[in-house]
């Protein structure tokens, strides 16, 4: 293990990684790394995002896993608004202001944090919280339009602490009217 993560984090830092549609690949380890975003509005059908794991997420997973850095208290879903797509250079500190965080109480979700990401334990190549999803009831006067999900360290909306694990922009907007449930799931993979 001590060697696949030396050799992960050495092609990390010299960026000898693909970046592909199906996710980011490894081509001397043969690893792929790709997540997806769930979500649904009031209990309807699951719609399924491919996102982008960022290099500080991934990063992220590589020390966290395989290296020294201590596991976070949590990890943690964020709605944004914003046009942009997710970059490989989204990080924490700068995700709030690229993707436009809804940070709003009165015109967001009522919840005073970003909601939890709760996973169990996997024996397989996936973990995921679909067994848990995190939920959050929207808040808006008129409508409220969502562009696009994130993963994050840090509990406190529009916090720049922390490390963005990683980020997708939806297709189409989900829109919501006041008093909607929103569902949101996240699964991580890694194959070899």
């Amino acid at each position: 293990m001590t060697t696949l993560r030396k050799e992960l984090a050495a092609d990390l830092n010299r960026e000898t990684y693909d970046v592909t549609e199906q996710g980011i690949y490894f081509p001397r380890q043969g690893v792929l790394a790709q997540g997806e975003y769930f979500d649904r509005i009031n209990g309807g059908e699951w719609s399924r995002t491919k996102n982008k794991i960022v290099i500080e997420g991934l990063a992220h997973i590589l020390n966290v896993a395989l290296g020294s850095t201590a596991k976070p208290a949590g990890y943690f879903l964020a709605l944004f608004s914003g046009a942009a797509a997710p970059a490989d250079n989204w990080t924490a500190a700068n995700f709030a202001a690229s993707a436009s965080e809804i940070v709003s109480l009165t015109e967001g979700y009522t919840s005073p944090t970003r909601p939890a990401w709760t996973s169990a334990n996997t024996s397989t190549g996936s973990i995921d919280n679909m067994a848990a999803v995190a939920t959050v009831t929207i808040a808006t006067a008129g409508q409220l339009n969502v562009t696009g999900a994130a993963m994050l360290t840090n509990n406190t909306r529009g916090g720049t602490t922390g490390a963005l694990v990683s980020a997708t922009k939806y297709a189409a907007a989900r829109v919501f009217q006041n008093g909607d449930t929103y569902d949101i799931g996240y699964r991580l993979s890694l194959t070899v």
